[in-house]
C-alpha cells in the first residue's frame, strides 16, 4: 500500500480542527437561557417552574419545610391577636377566624403574585392600637377599623404611584444594614419575652429578668439547647424540630395543654364582616391615629421586607430588592381589606424570618404556610396547643443571626454608626422596630447636617424628615 498523500492528510487535520473549534465555541457561546437549560433538570414539575425553584437554588422539600417552620413560628399569633382585639370589644371567636382568613389570603397573594417567602398577617402593633390604645381613648372598634382601613388604602395609593419604592431606595446603605440588626434585636427580645426570660414590670413597664425556674422558661431553654445542637450539626429543619420538641416536653411541664377536641368548626365572621366604619373614621381628630397607623406599618413592612429578603439572599449589592413593589402591593391590599373581616394592619410578618432561616427563598414557602393556616380553620385547637415558649428558641437564634449584620456597618464613621445605634436603642425602648427605623432615619438626617455632611443625605430623606418629626410628636402625646 502506498503512502497517503500529504495534502489529503493536511486537509483532513484542518477539517478536524474546524469541527473541534465549532463544537468548542458552540458550548461557550450559548446564550444564558441555553446554559440554564443545559444545567436544569430534564423535567421540572409545575411547582418548580411556577416558583422558579431552580433559578433560586432551592427544592420543593426545602420550601415546604420552611413554610411549616414559618407557620409554627407565627402560630402563637392565633392566640395573641384575637385576645388583643377582644380587649377593644371585638368578638374573640370571630376574630380568630378572621385572623386565619387574612393569613391565608394574604400569604397566597404573596406566593403567586410576588413569589417571595413572606407570610402576610395581622401584626401585633396594629392590633394593640385597635384593641387597647384607641379603645382606651373611647373610640369604638368599627371606627378604629375604619382608621386602619384608610391607612391601608393610603398604602395602596402610594404603592401604585411608586412612592413607597422611591422612599425605600432612598434609605442609606448604613441604615439598611443597621435595620437588619435592629429587627434582629427585636426578634430576639420577642423570643426572650415569649420564653419568660425577660419580663416587663407591671408598674413601670421596664424590662427585667424573668423567672428562670418557671416551667415555660425551662422548656424554652431546653428547646434552645436542642436548636443549637441541631443547627451546629446542620440538620435540615433544625428550628422546626426544636419547636416540636419544646411543644412535646411542655406537656408534662403543664405548659402545653392538649385540646379536649382536635377538630372544630370555625367561628362565623358574621359579627365582624362589613362592620368597618369608613365614614365615621373621617374626622380631623383621628388624624394623629391615622398617621401612627400609617407610619408604624410603613416602616415595619419596609424593614421586614429588606431584612427577611436579606436572610433569603434576595437583595442586590446595594441592599435593594428587585421588584420590591410587588410585596408592597400585596401588603397594602391585605391592610386595606383586612378590616372588612375585623382584622387591622395586615403586613409582611417578621416571623417570616424563621422561614427564611430554614431555607425558604420563593413563594412556595408562603404557599405552604398558607395551607397550614387554612387547615387551622378546622383544626384550630392544634395550632392553639403550641405554646409561645416553644417558638422562643427559634426567635432567639434568628434574632442573633440577623443582629450579626451589624458588623457590616462602618461603626468607625460616627455619622453612620450613631444613627444605627439610635435605631437599635429606640427599637428596644419602644418595643417597635417600625418606630426604631423611623427614629434611625430622622437621626441620620440630623447628624449628617450637624456634622457638615448635608450633601450625603438624599433629597427624599429631607422631605421624609418632616412627617417623621410629626410621627414622634404624636407618639409623645399618645
Amino acid at each position: 500500500m502506498g503512502r497517503p498523500d500529504l495534502a489529503v492528510l493536511q486537509q483532513s487535520d484542518s477539517n478536524h480542527n474546524i469541527i473541534k473549534n465549532i463544537k468548542f465555541q458552540g458550548i461557550f457561546n450559548m446564550s444564558d437561557s441555553s446554559v440554564k437549560h443545559a444545567t436544569a433538570p430534564a423535567e421540572e414539575s409545575w411547582l418548580q417552574r411556577r416558583f422558579k425553584l431552580h433559578q433560586r437554588g432551592t427544592r420543593v422539600k426545602t420550601e415546604c419545610l420552611a413554610g411549616i417552620t414559618g407557620f409554627l413560628a407565627a402560630a402563637y399569633l392565633l392566640i395573641v391577636i384575637p385576645s388583643l382585639l377582644a380587649a377593644g370589644g371585638i368578638d374573640k371567636g370571630a376574630a380568630t377566624t378572621g385572623v386565619i382568613i387574612v393569613f391565608v389570603l394574604g400569604s397566597l397573594l404573596m406566593a403567586f403574585y410576588a413569589n417571595l417567602p413572606f407570610m402576610v398577617g395581622p401584626g401585633i402593633g396594629g392590633s394593640v392600637l385597635v384593641g387597647i390604645t384607641l379603645a382606651g381613648d373611647g373610640i369604638s372598634w368599627p371606627i378604629a377599623l375604619g382608621i386602619a382601613c384608610w391607612s391601608g388604602i393610603l398604602f395602596f395609593v402610594m404603592t401604585v404611584l411608586g412612592l413607597r419604592e422611591v422612599v425605600t431606595r432612598s434609605v442609606p446603605q448604613s441604615i439598611k444594614l443597621g435595620l437588619t440588626a435592629s429587627i434582629g434585636i427585636f426578634v430576639a427580645l420577642l423570643g426572650f419575652r415569649n420564653a419568660g426570660l425577660v419580663a416587663a414590670s407591671a408598674k413601670t413597664n421596664a424590662l427585667g429578668l424573668g423567672d428562670f425556674t418557671a416551667p415555660g422558661a425551662i422548656i424554652a431553654l431546653l428547646g434552645l439547647l436542642v436548636a443549637v445542637a441541631l443547627q451546629a450539626r446542620k440538620v435540615p429543619g433544625a428550628l422546626l424540630w426544636a419547636i416540636l420538641f419544646a411543644t412535646l416536653i411542655g406537656i408534662p411541664f403543664g405548659v402545653t395543654h392538649l385540646p379536649q377536641q382536635w377538630f372544630s368548626l370555625p367561628h362565623s365572621v358574621g359579627p365582624l364582616l362589613g362592620k368597618v366604619d369608613l365614614l365615621g373614621a373621617i374626622n380631623i381628630a383621628f388624624l394623629p391615629f391615622l398617621f401612627i397607623f400609617f407610619a408604624s406599618e410603613f416602616f415595619s413592612t419596609m424593614g421586614t421586607t429588606l431584612a427577611v429578603g436579606g436572610e433569603a439572599g434576595l437583595l442586590d449589592e446595594q441592599g435593594n430588592m428587585p421588584n420590591i413593589n410587588r410585596p408592597f402591593v400585596v401588603d397594602s391590599i391585605a391592610a386595606a381589606l383586612g378590616p372588612i373581616v375585623g382584622i387591622p394592619a395586615a403586613t409582611a410578618l417578621i416571623e417570616s424570618s424563621a422561614a427564611a432561616e430554614a431555607g425558604g427563598k420563593t413563594g412556595l414557602t408562603a404557599l405552604a404556610a398558607a395551607l397550614m393556616f387554612l387547615l387551622m380553620l378546622l383544626f384550630t385547637p392544634i395550632a392553639l396547643m403550641i405554646p409561645k415558649e416553644a417558638t422562643a428558641p427559634a426567635l432567639i437564634l434568628i434574632g442573633l443571626n440577623m443582629f450579626s449584620g451589624l458588623r457590616k456597618v462602618d461603626l468607625g464613621n460616627f455619622t453612620d454608626g450613631l444613627p444605627v445605634l439610635m435605631m437599635v436603642m429606640i427599637t428596644l425602648i419602644s418595643n417597635s422596630f417600625g418606630t426604631g427605623i423611623a427614629g434611625g432615619l430622622l437621626f441620620y438626617v440630623i447628624i449628617k447636617v450637624v456634622a457638615g455632611k448635608a450633601r450625603e443625605v438624599p433629597i427624599g430623606l429631607y422631605i421624609l424628615a418632616v412627617p417623621l418629626a410629626y410621627y414622634f410628636a404624636t407618639l409623645v402625646h399618645h
